[in-house]
Formats: structure tokens, C-alpha cells, sequence
């Protein structure tokens, strides 16, 4: 085990000892400064997005995992280092026939300026642009973890973690946002990540639910209770602040454009929310706090890729649809035997899928209901282009992962929980409390 550590070790060491070899980016003239302004705190709130979504996993899983479950927020870390090496070149370096970067052409940041580019950044710094698609980069595998949790070995999720990132990730976002991008080519509108990150997360967590199979607990019908509905509910509120960045930021200035997409994000989520509360209570079942947020983030979701190319009354009925089709697929698919544990593909999948759908029949001039049928049958090849990249591509990422390292923890060691045997620590209960406040004396 140790070897393995001081293997990525030395890596890290290596990595950053050549990165003081790299000239500092240039200052440019030219940049608006009000864009420039609003990206930086876009970028900013996309990557709150990604400790958000660890407090709104960690309070879905048991006690004994929500410490192993937040640390999910590694992915910062991890691709961080990525996207400066290799990942920002391999997504939006030079185009080798439209389906991936040339490694070299950003090799470790060289050439990322801090002048506009006239392709990916006309009015603010290049590398502001890169600073900004990096936290994308960040929190597409941390959505993943949600359908593994309680069973993947820590080491295992942070090769995953790479390989994901570097041959899944960067290909898909090369493809889709880049100006040379066959899917782009193709006409696909993909406005802040639908395709990119929530499709590709979807169907990354059915390969990884079915690769790593049930947790021990849910083999005889077990259940466990979600650890702390509060964490739920501050990791919505954060993941619903953060996508205003996340959203309206895809506009890559402080425009009209930025305005319609925060303001579609904002209802898309709302008319979400409600649809799954009033819906669950149409089904007889109990309207919960925790459902409430599950439609909430799969709103968010499904305006993603439409945002900034519908209308108001267009996000809420996005939401509307999005919320009901995947409290549906919800239902059904817990009875598939597919142990997908914090629901990824019901709520991200489909919801970029359905996000996907509806940007074909609705974006300004070009959808469906304008009678332009071109752009809707490109999202339909799209999606089946990209499902059949995400999910085969996942499966033998986890694969070479598991030939790399071990990837489940034992049965042993998932029993007495991921927090102690993976992390060594664990979130301390009330009667924890008590017992050390009484041990003490304090009580």
C-alpha cells in the first residue's frame, strides 16, 4: 500500500517541481472588463457547486459513511492538477478531427494567456476561460460518487477519477463546446453541461452501480436511513446558488444572455421542486424535505443545457416535465436491481436527457415548435452517441481501475463503514457527544 502512495507521491512532487519551468501568460490588452468581472465570480460559484453537492450526498448515505461520502470534494484537488498538465489541452487544444485536443497545444497551462481569445474568450482573459471550464471539469466525477457510495475504495475513486476526467470527460467536452467539435458541427446545443457533465455522469453511475453491485445491507432488503436531512437541504441551497454561475456563466459575459439563463435556471428549479412535492403527494406518499431537494437539483439539471435558449415560460415547463419523468424512471428503476445508491442516473441522467430533448424542441428559431427539425434530430443521434461513449467508455475506465487497485472495500470493512475503515474517522452522533461530555465530567 505504501508504495502505491509514494508512487503518487513522487508524481505530484515531479508535477510540480516542472510546473516553476513554465513562463508566467502575458499580460494582453483588449478584455471587457465588466465580462471579466462577472466570469470571475461565476467561476467562483461553480465551484462552490462542488462542496455543496458533498453536504447533498452526505446526508443522503448512513451514519457511518457521510465523512467518506463528502469527500467527494477531492475531485478539486485531483483535476485540478489534471487540467493544468494535460485535461484543459486535451479539451480545447487543437482539434484532431473534431473528437479530441492535441495534448500539447496547453501542455501544463503553456499558452493559456491573460489576453481574450478569439474563439473560446473574445472579451475576457483565456485564462479566466480555462479557470472557469476547469470547475465543470470538477464536479462531473464527483456526481458519479453518489452511485458507488458506501462500497468504492477511496484509492479506487481517485484513479477513477483521472481516467474519467482525462479519456471520458475531455472528449465529450471537446466534442460539444469546442468550435472544431463533431457534435457541435452537428448543430448540438449544449448551453452550461447537459450532454457534457449530467448525461455523461448518468449513464458513468449505472456502469459503476452495476461494476461494484449491491451493498451488503441491500441484499437482504435492507435500508438505511439518510443520516442528516439539514446537510440535504444546505448542499440544494449551495448547488442552487452555485448554478447561477454555473448557468448563467456559460454566457461568457456579463450580458442579456447571462440575465435569461439566470433567471430560467431560478424557475426551471422551482417549477421542479414543486412538481415532485405535489406529485409525490398525488401518489400517495408523504411530501419530504428531501424530496423537495431532489426535484430542485433535477430542475437545475434539466434547464442546463436550454438556459440560455428558452424562454421563461419554456424553463418552468422544462422543470415541470423533467421532475415528473424522473420521479417515474425513479420508481421503476429501484426495482431494476441496480443498486445505483444516491439515485445518479434517475436525477442526472435524465434529467440531462430530458434537458437534452427539450432544447431540440425548444431553443429560440432553431427548435422543434419553430419548425426547424434539424437541430431536434441532432440531439437524438447525440443521445445515443453519447450514452453508448459514457457508459461503454465507464465501464472500462472501472475496469482498468480495478485492475490498477482494489475496488471494493471488503465486506468487513463496508460493515463497519467507509468513514472508519477508509478515513479513520467518523461524524461524531449526539450520544457521542453526551458520552465525552459525561466521561469528562462537563455533564
Amino acid at each position: 500500500m505504501r508504495k502505491k502512495w509514494l508512487f503518487s507521491f513522487a508524481l505530484l512532487a515531479i508535477v510540480s517541481v516542472a510546473a516553476l519551468f513554465v513562463p508566467a501568460p502575458e499580460v494582453v490588452e483588449g478584455i471587457n472588463t465588466a465580462d471579466t468581472a462577472w466570469m470571475l465570480m461565476a467561476a467562483g460559484l461553480v465551484l462552490l457547486m462542488t462542496p455543496g453537492l458533498s453536504f447533498f450526498y452526505g446526508g443522503m448515505v448512513s451514519f457511518r459513511n457521510v465523512v467518506s461520502t463528502l469527500q467527494s470534494f477531492i475531485s478539486l484537488g485531483i483535476v485540478s492538477f489534471l487540467w493544468v498538465v494535460v485535461g484543459f489541452s486535451l479539451a480545447f487544444g487543437d482539434s484532431f478531427g473534431g473528437f479530441i485536443g492535441s495534448p500539447a497545444t496547453y501542455f501544463m497551462f503553456k499558452g493559456v494567456h491573460l489576453g481574450p481569445h478569439p474563439d473560446l474568450s473574445p472579451t475576457i482573459p483565456f485564462l479566466l476561460f480555462a479557470l472557469f471550464q476547469l470547475k465543470f471539469a470538477i464536479i462531473t466525477p464527483a456526481l458519479i460518487t453518489g452511485s458507488f457510495a458506501e462500497r468504492i475504495k477511496f484509492t479506487a475513486y481517485m484513479v477513477f477519477i483521472c481516467l474519467f476526467t482525462l479519456f471520458i470527460y475531455a472528449p465529450l467536452a471537446h466534442w460539444t463546446w469546442h468550435p472544431e467539435g463533431f457534435l457541435r458541427k452537428m448543430g448540438v446545443l449544449d448551453f452550461a453541461g447537459g450532454t457534457v457533465v449530467h448525461m455523461s455522469a448518468g449513464f458513468a453511475a449505472i456502469a459503476g452501480a452495476m461494476l461494484l453491485g449491491h451493498r451488503k445491507n441491500r441484499e437482504n432488503g435492507g435500508h438505511s436511513a439518510p443520516a442528516n436531512i439539514p446537510y440535504i437541504i444546505l448542499g440544494t441551497g449551495l448547488l442552487w446558488f452555485g448554478w447561477f454561475g454555473f448557468n448563467a456563466g456559460s454566457a461568457l459575459g456579463a450580458n442579456s444572455t447571462a440575465a435569461l439563463a439566470f433567471a430560467t435556471t431560478n424557475f426551471a428549479s422551482a417549477s421542479a421542486m414543486m412538481t415532485w412535492v405535489f406529485y409525490e403527494g398525488l401518489m400517495g406518499r408523504k411530501p419530504s424535505a428531501m424530496g423537495a431537494c431532489i426535484g430542485a437539483v433535477v430542475g437545475l439539471v434539466a434547464i442546463t443545457p436550454a438556459a440560455g435558449f428558452v424562454t421563461i415560460g419554456q424553463s418552468l415547463f422544462i422543470g415541470f416535465a423533467a421532475a415528473i419523468v424522473s420521479n417515474i424512471v425513479l420508481f421503476y428503476f429501484n426495482r431494476t436491481g441496480i443498486d445505483d445508491t444516491l439515485d445518479v442516473f434517475p436525477c442526472h441522467g435524465v434529467g440531462g436527457i430530458m434537458g437534452m430533448i427539450l432544447t431540440g424542441v425548444f431553443a429560440k428559431d432553431v427548435g422543434l415548435i419553430y419548425g426547424g427539425t434539424d437541430t431536434f434530430l441532432s440531439h437524438l443521434l447525440a443521445l445515443v452517441i453519447v450514452s453508448v461513449f459514457t457508459f461503454g467508455g465507464s465501464w472500462i475506465i472501472l475496469k482498468i481501475t480495478g485492475m490498477l487497485v482494489t475496488l471494493r472495500v471488503s465486506e468487513e470493512d463496508e460493515k463497519m463503514g467507509l468513514d472508519l475503515s477508509q478515513h479513520g474517522e467518523k461524524m461524531s452522533s449526539l450520544n457521542d457527544r453526551l458520552k465525552a461530555f459525561i466521561k469528562e465530567g462537563t455533564v
